[in-house]
């Protein structure tokens, strides 16, 4: 079957803290491919989630050190993650929050499904808690008694009565949808991070009673307990799509998240979608992180850079540029300004600014016709351009897509230099690069939106007649 909708999710954001520019690396990953399968397959087959994860016990404790409701605090943190990614154009189709009523009546619901299937049952326990993760920790996923992702975080002992979910009965399920699928987790090196973790499943809890925890929603049937922060929270994909007619076989799942998330992904939610009767995902990509002047990005270094920070000084696209044409989103990257501002004046300014301002310049200057013939070497090298780019995309290769974006450049300005248009005046030549920048335009769309819409309205095709109205300069050069 052809699946032409396409749903595309990032991970939501917990609201202890405003986004930073490591959160947003992975939203604006998402979407490229968002915008890229609006191209292919029509805006109405493609639906973009992203979000916030409101409840928990650490929501509750940011709220508390905020001196403010948590509910506020909650608002607060939400409006800012979401105008922190309008800023970078990051064009969802919604920004869900776990605390909307339609997702604390699909929990709900989602609870009640998996219960039916006799995967839940109370019990009583005790383990490691890592209030960083919110989540309970087993032996082998500590370090000396820390989590390794929460390093200064004090690893709890916590006993309680909770719900379980009858996670260890789908270890066969999960070893052959993965081995069976190489597509569903990937790289292909966290899949085999996933297999190797598989087998230490164990049944996992999935409440959490009210004295440890107040900010969350309520077990079905029982007002004591609280449905677990990361199990409710996972089933916003669900909230999302589900009623939109965007979560079905008919329908291209695609989950993009950071590595640390990804066993929650690749093997807690797809047993519980099994138990509860819904379709699994097609693709799980869990991306590297980045580092930031070779540190990771964290509050307590005080590291921290919002991309409000970095599009006031250098603009939307090229923050959007440096973060995925000089990265590789399947591992970890040590991100600089200084590097972001030598993409900027080489890639952007002097590559891509320079090549439109001469074909621009020079087709303003040439009466252009519509139906002007132009060399086959430009129609090849055009093609082979969008399949390469094609082909890196759904690969998930953004630096490889726009590097081959980027010889396309390369190689009009080499056929600029041999055939001189300035001295010749040659309309076969000249309406070629014309093609060659309009189709540099569409194949950076995804990518640059700005910049390709600027690029698009300086060629008009109309009457017959190519009119040139010549932009303003696209990047003018930073003095470092």
């Amino acid at each position: 079957m052809t699946q032409k909708k396409i749903c595309i999710t990032t991970a939501i954001d917990y609201i202890n803290d405003v986004i930073h520019i490591g959160h947003a690396y992975q939203k604006v990953a998402a979407d490229v491919l968002a915008r890229y399968y609006r191209i292919l397959n029509g805006k109405d087959n493609v639906f973009f989630l992203t979000g916030t994860d409101e409840h928990g016990l650490k929501a509750e404790e940011s709220a508390r050190e905020s001196k403010k409701n948590v509910k506020e605090f909650a608002d607060e943190i939400a409006a800012a993650d979401k105008k922190e990614q309008d800023l970078l154009n990051v064009s969802y189709d919604r920004f869900i929050r776990t605390t909307d009523s339609d997702h604390i009546v699909a929990a709900v619901d989602f609870w009640k499904r998996i219960k039916e299937s006799g995967d839940i049952y109370l019990d009583d326990f005790t383990g490691k808690y890592c209030s960083g993760c919110e989540s309970f920790k087993t032996e082998s996923e500590l370090e000396n008694n820390h989590c390794p992702l929460h390093l200064k975080e004090e690893i709890k002992l916590a006993t309680e009565k909770n719900y379980f979910f009858r996670w260890k009965r789908y270890v066969p399920f999960l070893k052959e949808h993965i081995t069976s699928h190489p597509e569903f987790v990937l790289p292909s090196s966290r899949r085999n991070e996933v297999l190797a973790f598989v087998d230490k499943i164990e049944d996992i809890t999935i409440s959490r009673r009210k004295e440890a925890v107040s900010w969350g929603i309520e077990v079905p049937g029982d007002p004591d307990q609280l449905i677990y922060v990361w199990f409710e929270a996972l089933i916003n994909y669900l909230t999302g799509a589900l009623p939109i007619g965007f979560w079905g076989e008919d329908t291209k799942i695609i989950h993009i998240l950071g590595k640390d998330n990804l066993r929650w992904h690749a093997l807690l939610w797809p047993a519980m979608l099994k138990s509860a009767g819904y379709p699994l995902p097609a693709t799980i990509f869990a991306h590297g992180f980045l580092i930031f002047n070779g540190q990771k990005i964290s509050k307590s270094l005080g590291n921290i850079t919002r991309p409000s920070e970095l599009v006031s000084k250098y603009g939307a696209d090229p923050v959007r540029y440096y973060l995925l044409g000089r990265t590789n989103f399947a591992e970890d990257n040590d991100v600089t300004i200084s590097k972001l501002e030598d993409a900027y004046n080489g890639d952007l300014a002097n590559g891509l600014g320079n090549f439109a301002a001469r074909v621009l310049t020079l087709a303003e200057k040439i009466e252009l016709k519509i139906n002007q013939i132009f060399d086959d070497e430009i129609k090849k090298e055009i093609e082979k351009t969008k399949a390469a780019v094609a082909e890196k995309l759904n690969e998930f290769k953004f630096h490889e897509a726009l590097a081959v974006i980027w010889n396309l450049i390369s190689f009009s300005d080499r056929y600029i230099n041999e055939n001189k248009p300035w001295e010749t005046r040659n309309e076969k030549v000249m309406f070629g690069l014309v093609v060659v920048l309009d189709n540099v335009a569409a194949l950076l769309a995804p990518f640059m939106p700005q910049t390709a819409e600027k690029i698009t309205k300086s060629i008009i095709w109309q009457d017959g007649n190519l009119e040139i109205k010549k932009p303003e300069i696209l990047f003018p050069r930073l003095n470092k």
